[in-house]
């Protein structure tokens, strides 16, 4: 039996809501595996705080929330700050370099990547940092395949914006090469 949590977590407009249900239905709708996705946010309409909890397993879910993670995603330093003690000892904890800065330590494997500054420099538009750190979590976790979250990615999006998608997902599998976890 495998199950995986995840926690996505950051501010309202930067897509962390939009990821987990991405991920979720790219491991249920193309690879055939149980997955739940729930959120919560904070009460401001922008950049209040959000988060995305996701669990995929090849058997059945009785409970929806995540309490201890095997990989979280923080992308503000609020996120970081609040959510790094529930954190499964052994696990992976993603954020971006420009938005946080890791200063805790922590029984997880921490990685830093450049996420929102690639997306910058090679798109040019922050709208699909997201989708970016989407790639980069998928490169490092495996725990669904790229070609399963283009699929939900094409069900999601118009035809007119997928290249910009395809481009940011894979910008950050190209980034999360080499630090993954088995």
């Amino acid at each position: 039996m495998k199950k995986h949590r995840i926690i996505f977590s950051g501010s309202g407009g930067q897509g962390v809501i939009t990821a987990s249900v991405i991920l979720a239905e790219a491991a249920a709708l193309y690879e055939g595996l149980e997955a739940v996705q729930v959120q919560a946010y904070g009460p401001e309409a922008r950049g209040g705080a959000t988060r995305g909890d996701v669990i995929i397993s090849d058997t059945d879910i009785y409970f929806p929330m995540v309490i201890q993670p095997e990989a979280l995603v923080s992308l503000t330093q609020t996120a970081y700050d609040k959510f790094l003690g529930n954190i499964q000892p052994g696990g992976l904890l993603l954020t971006d370099s420009h938005f946080v800065t890791l200063n805790k330590k922590v029984d997880a494997y921490q990685t830093a990547l450049s996420m929102y500054k690639t997306v910058m420099d090679k798109i040019g538009k922050p709208i699909v940092f997201n989708i970016c750190m989407l790639g980069a979590i998928t490169g490092l976790t495996h725990f669904v395949k790229p070609e399963s979250i283009i699929k939900a990615l094409e069900t999601r999006f118009p035809a007119e914006i997928m290249d910009i998608n395809k481009k940011a997902l894979e910008i950050g599998l190209e980034l999360a090469e080499g630090h993954g976890i088995s």
